[in-house]
């Protein structure tokens, strides 16, 4: 299997269980879950694709949404969350988020650097690509967007989008860097949200 669709394939595994634990926060039913996890899972890959000019990925393969399917089956049998707790704390939400925005992000640099686009655009699609997903899942469910009030999210998207956009110019690009990169964007968000860092706010 390409490299490619495994790690666009982990990105909608992690971002499907991420979308299912919102939605059982919020007491939706199981169409609300699915939609939820849905929207979370696919929701960047679509605006990706859209912002590219390239036939939607989700929607001319049936893997995404039976990922998502098996993802939601899995995660209600072994009851992964309980309505008691806060998701917010739980590793399993955070560990999961980050997989999805680091391998989502990825997955945009690549498809724009393979289009062409520059710097500015590869860095845009690595964002929406990492980040749309939970923006469509936090509307929908009525929080306030994930990536503007945890830890360095859309910068750290960003910054993996502009990092394999430079790797690819000069050549390096490799299974090894993006697997390197990829480890390292997740380490990256992890300690970003447990050490509480942030970019500075503006002061008058």
């Amino acid at each position: 299997m390409d490299f490619f669709v495994v790690v666009e394939s982990i990105g909608m595994a992690s971002a499907s269980i991420s979308g299912y634990l919102f939605a059982v926060k919020k007491g939706c039913d199981w169409l609300g879950v699915f939609v939820a996890a849905f929207l979370t899972a696919l929701g960047g890959g679509v605006l990706r694709d859209v912002l590219v000019g390239r036939d939607i990925y989700s929607f001319t393969h049936y893997m995404p949404c039976v990922i998502v399917l098996v993802m939601i089956v899995v995660a209600n049998r072994v009851k992964l969350y309980s309505k008691k707790e806060r998701i917010e704390k739980k590793f399993v939400f955070i560990f999961t988020d980050a997989v999805d925005v680091i391998c989502f992000s990825i997955v945009g640099a690549i498809v724009a650097s393979e289009h062409g686009y520059n710097v500015f655009g590869v860095a845009l699609i690595a964002f929406s690509n990492g980040v749309g997903g939970g923006i469509l899942r936090d509307i929908l469910l009525n929080e306030v967007p994930w990536f503007l009030s945890t830890g360095l999210y859309g910068t750290i998207s960003i910054v993996v989008g502009v990092l394999y956009y430079v790797a690819f110019c000069l050549g390096f690009s490799s299974l090894f860097f993006t697997i390197f990169l990829l480890i390292f964007g997740i380490i990256f968000r992890l300690l970003a949200y447990y050490r509480g860092w942030s970019l500075p706010l503006l002061k008058d």
